[in-house]
């Protein structure tokens, strides 16, 4: 169960970059949505990457968008609303299955890219990149920082098989090239969270995660919301509201 204020979690995020809220799903809920993702995955898509070391759905609502009705709980819905009030929507959805036997880590980074419908040449928009017919774009510092990252645990996720590795705070320091952050003068959190827990975090918060070690599988549904309008000539590619 949720134990504390849902407005302390919003607190956290804010000054650390991140939170961690166990008990969201029930073991019930959890293993209804594992289900529902099997059931549908078609690894045959673009949109689906599959190796020995990682199994991830882009665009993964729309892909499995009968496992919408699973997620979105009362209590996610809660938090989402201490955020955002009513008006937010999902910009980007992505599954994540790290295997038992995963070589793969990720070093630290921040997130800085959203998905977009197509390329415009736009004051503040850079970096344009397109992969899977899916164009992305580093936007001005205000629209990522309106951004809210929720990672929801279908497994238990510790040092061991992958947990995020995060730099407390580091959100606040904007948009950085790694090379000039000082990691020796900050400390290093492992954010474990149990099956059923989530974790909010900002994107610029800097985050990685390392190879798994303990032969546990992780699965990971990212989801990332906003309430900001882009430009014009501009929308989100993935851009849904919640019933």
């Amino acid at each position: 169960m949720v134990d504390k204020s849902i407005k302390n979690y919003v607190e956290e995020v804010q000054t650390n970059g991140y939170a961690i809220v166990e008990g969201v799903f029930s073991s019930n809920e959890i293993e209804a949505i594992r289900k529902e993702i099997e059931r549908e995955s078609d690894s045959s898509k673009e949109t689906f990457r599959k190796s020995k070391d990682l199994f991830a759905i882009r665009q993964f609502l729309k892909e499995i968008h009968s496992v919408e009705k699973l997620l979105f709980n009362a209590t996610l819905k809660n938090i989402l609303e201490n955020f955002f009030d009513k008006n937010y929507f999902v910009v980007k959805s992505i599954y994540f299955d790290k295997p038992e036997e995963s070589n793969w880590f990720v070093a630290y980074h921040q997130d800085l890219t959203i998905s977009v419908d197509k390329k415009v040449e736009i004051e503040g928009f850079s970096n344009w990149t397109i992969k899977q017919n899916q164009f992305s774009v580093q936007p001005n510092k205000e629209i990522l920082k309106n951004i809210v990252t929720i990672r929801i645990h279908l497994d238990d996720t510790n040092e061991e098989n992958g947990a995020l590795k995060i730099i407390p705070k580091s959100h606040e320091e904007g948009i950085v090239r790694l090379d000039t952050f000082d990691f020796k003068n900050h400390k290093e959190i492992s954010c474990n969270v149990r099956k059923g827990g989530i974790m909010i975090m900002k994107p610029l918060l800097f985050h990685a995660s390392n190879k798994t070690t303990n032969k546990e599988r992780r699965r990971v549904i990212h989801l990332e919301f906003s309430k900001s309008n882009l430009p014009k000539e501009l929308s989100w590619s993935e851009q849904h509201s919640i019933n």
